[in-house]
């Protein structure tokens, strides 16, 4: 299997399966002299961490990471970092009734097309759970950032339910479960979840990023766009079915007037501009403003109703998925999404960095 390994410059690559006994992640790239320790790394493991609410899979995993290599005395070596996450609350059983079924809108189908063979154990590779390590190096992309690039996320929408934003307030976020920014609309949607779970069904989610202290010139013009390489990023995290910059899909109802992102002098002479509609990104490279970027993550494809499929000997069957699952995968999205942009910003960091010959 390939495609395990994600960015240039500053690099890293996941291994195992959802129901191994261990995943990992090798970062490669990241600077000599950067003080590290794991207690840096465990707290956005915690935030992504399973089991912590109705609203999430009940697998209990305690995240703890271990650092393997790279790092000496507290501080990183600049040789690759390794680290390892347990898996200690596996219940493969849950999955033996199915093993032999293809779950509809899941990875069981193509998996075996590509390879012959699939791991029906959770899916194997194909399973949020390898969203751990993304986590985990995302964690060190912020150190390689620095405390001037604060990258926060939110869930906006549940459903069909779009987060009022006249009230946001990012200090709920992490006030309740759901990583909702607005302490009226979470209430609200915590109840709308417990029916979701009750039905047996699932539903997706819209989850919005926004990274302030981006320096202006990251990114490049043609095939290594900035947005080209959010995209990439979000798409390739599990479920993510929709990506948009700034204003996204939206840019197709307005005018070029409106749209227009305008500039005046700042007081040292730099642009300050009055919208952003942009998201801040312009031709690819970043402004300097806010980078906006959104994802819509589709309903959990594991659910307790029974749905038509298809068997590995072509036969049809109907199949109901047993075992614990999100009613909302989109939740836990949050810090991913977040780890993601990270580790895009980070490499494009070390890029310009190598461009203009700096330190």
């Amino acid at each position: 299997m390939a495609s395990n390994s994600f960015g240039s410059l500053f690099r890293f690559t996941t291994w195992g399966e959802s129901h191994g006994p261990s995943i990992g992640v090798v970062v490669d790239g990241c600077p000599s002299l950067i003080a590290l320790c794991e207690e840096d790394i465990q707290p956005w493991l915690d935030k992504r961490r399973p089991g912590q609410s109705p609203y999430t899979t009940q697998r209990n995993e305690a995240d703890r990471v271990k650092i393997l290599s790279g790092v000496h005395e507290g501080k990183t070596t600049g040789t690759p970092i390794s680290m390892l996450i347990e898996n200690t609350d596996m219940r493969s059983s849950d999955y033996s009734e199915i093993k032999d079924k293809f779950r509809p809108g899941h990875a069981d189908y193509t998996y075996m097309e590509k390879y012959g063979i699939r791991d029906y154990r959770g899916g194997g590779r194909s399973s949020a759970r390898e969203t751990a390590c993304r986590v985990a190096a995302g964690a060190i992309a912020r150190k390689v950032l620095g405390e001037k690039v604060i990258i926060r996320g939110a869930v906006i929408q549940v459903g069909p339910h779009v987060v009022d934003r006249t009230g946001w307030d990012w200090s709920e976020v992490n006030k309740n479960p759901l990583f909702i920014p607005n302490a009226l609309a979470a209430r609200f949607l915590e109840e709308y979840l417990n029916q979701i779970h009750n039905a047996g069904t699932s539903v997706g989610a819209v989850i919005e990023i926004i990274a302030s202290g981006v320096p202006a010139g990251l990114g490049d013009p043609v095939y290594n766009k900035l947005d080209a390489e959010l995209g990439n990023a979000m798409m390739s995290i599990n479920a993510v079915k929709g990506v948009e910059i700034g204003d996204g899909f939206a840019s197709a109802s307005l005018t070029g007037d409106t749209y227009a992102d305008e500039m005046r002098a700042g007081p040292d002479g730099t642009p300050v501009f009055i919208s952003n509609h942009a998201g801040g990104v312009l031709g690819g490279i970043s402004t300097g403003q806010n980078l906006v970027i959104r994802f819509a993550v589709k309903p959990t494809s594991s659910i307790l109703q029974e749905k038509k499929t298809i068997d590995v000997e072509g036969n049809n069957t109907e199949i109901s998925t047993k075992g614990r699952h999100d009613p909302c995968v989109g939740i836990r999205a949050v810090p991913v999404g977040e780890a993601m942009v990270a580790c895009v910003l980070a490499d494009l960091l070390l890029r310009q960095k190598s461009l203009k010959g700096n330190g």
